[in-house]
């Protein structure tokens, strides 16, 4: 499958816009329940009203939910992005952290933001970022075993990655799920369901398990 994976994505890399490391966690915290289109928009004049951590930190939040809105969950991540921009500025000197409980410090950051954080701009792979996209692909090819918790899927998928993909594994299951199999497609039949073809037919396959 990571053979396939590279020959579909040669060069996988977030889609998310951004000029600064900074900026960078901003959308990715924005990301959550969104798409990444939708952020890029919103950011778009975003990091033009705010183009430095501390003119987030001093942000004011009201301000802020109207500028994240659309994003959806305007409060709190209008909330997270002051607070990480404070304490960047304050515990760490203006950098991000490169550590994965340092980065779980930050306001609004979880395992998933500190893995994408620490993979796509500083080359850490502490772990893999599960999101919906990995959450639904990892199970479609059988790569995982339940509870499909987060957490779970994260663990199964490290001990059968090598580590050097771990940060690619990410990338490569969005990039699939988003533009060869999306979640409505009733068949997908490419050279990743040829290598495994009970994931051809994933709405066939969920109706004989509900049976």
């Amino acid at each position: 499958m990571l053979e396939v994976f590279r020959t579909m994505f040669p060069h996988p890399k977030s889609e998310l816009n951004y000029t600064t490391d900074f900026e960078f966690l901003v959308a990715v915290i924005l990301s959550a329940q969104s798409t990444d289109a939708q952020v890029n928009k919103v950011t778009e004049k975003l990091f033009k009203k705010y183009p430095t951590i501390e003119s987030f930190a001093k942000a004011k939040i009201r301000d802020l939910e109207k500028d994240v809105f659309s994003t959806g969950y305007y409060r709190s991540k209008a909330r997270y992005l002051k607070g990480s921009a404070k304490m960047v500025l304050k515990r760490f000197g203006g950098e991000l952290p490169r550590t994965m409980r340092e980065m779980r410090m930050l306001p609004g950051v979880g395992r998933k933001t500190a893995n994408v954080v620490l993979s796509n701009l500083y080359g850490i792979h502490e772990g893999i970022a599960v999101d919906t996209h990995v959450m639904r692909i990892s199970q479609r090819f059988d790569l995982v075993d339940p509870p499909y918790t987060a957490t779970s899927i994260e663990r199964d998928l490290m001990e059968i990655t090598p580590r050097e993909e771990w940060g690619n594994l990410n990338h490569y299951m969005v990039l699939y799920g988003r533009y060869h199999a999306p979640a409505h497609a009733k068949i997908v039949d490419d050279a990743l369901t040829a290598i495994y073809p009970p994931a051809r037919d994933w709405l066939k396959r969920e109706k004989k398990q509900k049976k």
